[in-house]
């Protein structure tokens, strides 16, 4: 199903982003559409560096998995900005992955967050802003 079909599936108006997952979109996509997803993170140096907005409130999004095919929507509840050495266990629960743990949650993202910023030429750091989203499922 494409995003446009998923979208009007859900009986939905308005605008939407479409987009997957970093790292793991499959697995990430998943589990967002069994609920126990239902925060992320990014670098704010990516935002930046791409020229992007950050989400908002009130926005929604559908999830693609790896092969560009719907997967869910989502509403974004709350977006706020941290350092990464701020992100608190109660973020990397929402985030649904691994043992729901810190220690994982930072284990994981600076893996990721490392690798993702060299593609930009920046260091990962303990200090780097963090882009923190809580969201809601809202189809299926």
């Amino acid at each position: 199903m494409t995003a446009e079909e998923m979208w009007l599936a859900g009986g939905l108006e308005g605008e939407y982003e479409a987009w997957c997952f970093g790292g793991d979109p499959d697995g990430l996509a998943e589990l967002v559409r069994s609920g126990k997803k239902t925060a992320t993170a990014s670098a704010f140096a990516c935002y930046e560096a791409e020229g992007e907005p950050l989400p908002r409130a009130g926005e929604y999004s559908v999830i693609l998995d790896s092969r560009d095919e719907a997967v869910c929507v989502i509403k974004t509840a709350k977006v706020y900005i941290t350092q990464f050495k701020d992100v608190t266990e109660d973020h990397a629960r929402k985030e649904g992955e691994g043992d729901l743990s810190l220690g994982y949650w930072r284990e994981v993202h600076r893996d990721f967050f490392t690798g993702e910023l060299a593609e930009i030429g920046l260091p990962f750091s303990e200090d780097m802003s963090v882009v923190c989203e809580e969201f809601e499922l809202v189809y299926p």
